[in-house]
């Protein structure tokens, strides 16, 4: 965290230094909604001497001697909704101005910096005790939080306001160096917030809050009430205290994530609230910016004329990465939408910053409905609620901004560098086992409807059906069920050989694991096999019509077991166990259910060779295509195993 005071005019400056310097530190330690906890450890230790007591001084606590059952205090606990405001309030406390306490209604400061020194002895820190009067929330609207207080010791009310530079250069005093030195720290990546003050005397703030509680009670536009009284009594002609600067640090990974996903296929736009020029410094900090890749820079339209004008200049540039501020993007939604994506979104990275909620959101939808793609949208705060649920599928991060991202997301994780994972590992495998098991399941249900179509076409459509009671309920259930959904276990590569080959998850984007071909393939498939067991076991037509029933349905069985060992390409062992495991029950019940079985024919020679042949002219033709396809045109994931 760092701060920049306000600069004084001519010799002033350097008389007033301190005190400036005490103002800025004051209003940081004021203006926040951080609530403090300490704890009061009691030490046990019979033998706690000057030792002991010098390392808990070193560690921050305040310590008597070290005698048995002192009580130690601890360095401040802070929490907030914003890690941002954290960090200023620890600023504040290594300078020596330390948040001790707040409620509802005070705030109370301790000066460490003014502890006298005494030799062999403790000072006793003096503090400053405040009377809360109005708190005025951050909201991703306004841009700004303000907070009213009384000092008890001096009775003087201040108003003391923080927000983005955009907004509160309207509101504080005029001045040259401001934007300057925003620009400077945004190009050292760091967020800014402008710190301003104001005196009231007892007469306008009365005026104020009398005005407020008006505004309180409006039946009808409360909230646009209550913010122009605000906006009309003290937002305005504000002393310009400093400027802060938190930088927001990469978590570890990032680059090589980002890396990744381009790979992958996988378009990459950041939303973000910050300034272009911290923008810019994140997105090259994180590599999405490619080396030697132009950065355009669309900032600042407010016509539909420039508006113009920047998309003609961008389409000359062929791919580089775009930065456009929320209010040009603003108006190039509101103008030219249909543009604008269309250009985007050939490019290879786009960074939209200083975007409200509302427009991440916007984003979000003309993507989806201009491209048609799937859109995944990755949050770690509440202004990223809206695009996640905006998004097809929501990622949330859970970090110090809080849960309220990852809450509202299908899924939570707790690193960024944890998507890559997530989308190239198990992300493919869940498409591709999902396919799998879906062209799977209808194959099951069309290859019986095949069979009976079949054996009534042959019967002269007599109204019989081919397998009747619960000969069709084993089928759907203990004889094939538990074979199929261990499809879901199966896997074609390693995860070392997905996460190092992330070109095998943009090949997903083909549609090849499941489309209309792969779809006919598999309704081709299911027409040949059923087909042929049937013409087969008419073929080898017995005396006894329940003889052709134990023929057909034994080889159906037999046959769906031998698709599920040929579809899966590396064997898990409860695949092994599923597969035996239904045969087993299959052969145990052609004794239990003697009305749908011949035994004594189950036991002879010729149902056993009548099986091997329906079975074999079913299975063995899909077996020899498929491994000649693996030798001449094996898929690209064969070549890495």
């Amino acid at each position: 965290t760092s701060a920049l005071l306000a600069k004084g005019h001519h010799g002033r400056a350097r008389r007033d230094m301190p005190q400036r310097v005490f103002d800025m530190v004051e209003a940081l330690a004021l203006c926040h909604n951080v609530t403090p906890a300490a704890e009061d450890v009691a030490e046990g230790a019979a033998d706690a001497g000057a030792d002991a007591g010098a390392d808990e001084a070193a560690d921050g606590g305040l310590t008597h001697d070290g005698r048995l059952g002192v009580a130690v205090a601890r360095p401040m606990a802070y929490q907030a909704s914003s890690p941002d405001e954290v960090a200023l309030v620890k600023w504040t406390e290594r300078i020596g101005v330390v948040l001790a306490e707040r409620t509802l209604s005070t705030i109370t400061l301790r000066l460490d910096a003014l502890i006298p020194s005494a030799q062999g002895g403790h000072g006793t820190a003096p503090t400053l005790a405040y009377d809360i009067l109005h708190v005025f929330p951050f909201t991703s609207e306004s841009k700004r939080m303000g907070i009213i207080v009384r000092s008890r010791a001096t009775g003087e009310i201040h108003f003391i306001q923080k927000g983005a530079d955009a907004v509160m250069a309207r509101i504080v005093q005029y001045n040259d160096w401001l934007d300057e030195e925003c620009g400077n720290m945004a190009r050292d990546g760091l967020r800014t917030l402008v710190v301003g003050r104001k005196r009231m005397s007892a007469d306008a703030y009365a005026r104020f809050d009398d005005a407020y509680q008006r505004a309180k009670l409006a039946v009808v536009g409360r909230a646009d009430a209550m913010q122009r009284v605000v906006e009309d009594c003290l937002e305005s002609d504000l002393e310009l205290l400093g400027l802060t600067g938190v930088e927001d640090r990469l978590q570890d990974n990032v680059r090589a994530t980002l890396e990744l996903l381009g790979n992958a296929g996988v378009k990459v736009w950041m939303l973000t609230g910050d300034k272009v020029e911290t923008a810019t410094c994140v997105a090259v900090s994180a590599k999405l910016v490619r080396r030697d890749q132009h950065i355009h820079v669309i900032a600042g339209l407010r016509a539909a004329h420039e508006v113009t004008d920047a998309l003609e200049t961008l389409r000359t540039l062929g791919d580089c990465c775009l930065i456009i501020d929320g209010d040009s993007l603003h108006v190039t939604m509101d103008f030219f939408r249909d543009e604008f994506v269309q250009l985007a979104s050939t490019l290879s990275a786009v960074v939209c910053c200083r975007c409200s909620p509302t427009q991440k959101a916007d984003v979000v939808r003309l993507i989806q409905r201009f491209t048609g793609k799937r859109v995944l949208a990755v949050g770690d705060g509440g202004n990223d609620v809206s695009m996640i649920q905006a998004a097809d599928v929501g990622v949330g991060l859970v970090g110090k901004e809080g849960k309220q991202a990852s809450l509202a997301a299908d899924f939570s994780v707790h690193q960024f560098s944890y998507l890559a994972r997530l989308l190239l590992w198990h992300g493919r495998n869940s498409y591709k086992r999902s396919a799998k098991l879906a062209q799977f399941v209808i194959h099951r249900g069309l290859i019986i409807s095949i069979m009976q179509v079949v054996f009534s076409a042959l019967f002269y459509f007599a109204p019989i059906a081919l397998f009747q009671g619960l000969l069709l309920v084993g089928y759907t259930t203990v004889y094939t069920m538990a074979p199929v959904f261990s499809l879901v276990l199966d896997r074609d590569v390693t995860e070392d050989i997905a996460m190092l080959y992330p070109e095998l998850y943009a090949e997903l984007t083909k549609g090849r694991s499941l489309s209309y071909k792969t779809f006919f393939t598999w309704l081709l498939i299911s027409i040949y096999q059923g087909g042929a067991l049937m013409m087969i076991a008419v073929w080898l037509f017995d005396t006894e019509f329940i003889h052709v029933v134990s023929i057909a349905f034994t080889g159906l069985v037999l046959n769906e077991l031998l698709m599920v060992a040929l579809e899966i390409r590396t064997w898990h062992r409860w695949m092994i166990w599923s597969i035996l495991g239904s045969l087993a029950i299959y052969i145990a019940s052609i004794w239990v259910l003697p009305a749908y079985f011949d035994v004594s024919f189950i036991l002879s020679g010729a149902f056993i060779w009548k099986t091997v042949v329906i079975t074999a002219v079913s299975s063995v033709p899909l077996y020899i295509i498929k491994l000649l396809r693996r030798i001449y045109a094996p898929p690209s994931y064969a070549k890495l195993t």
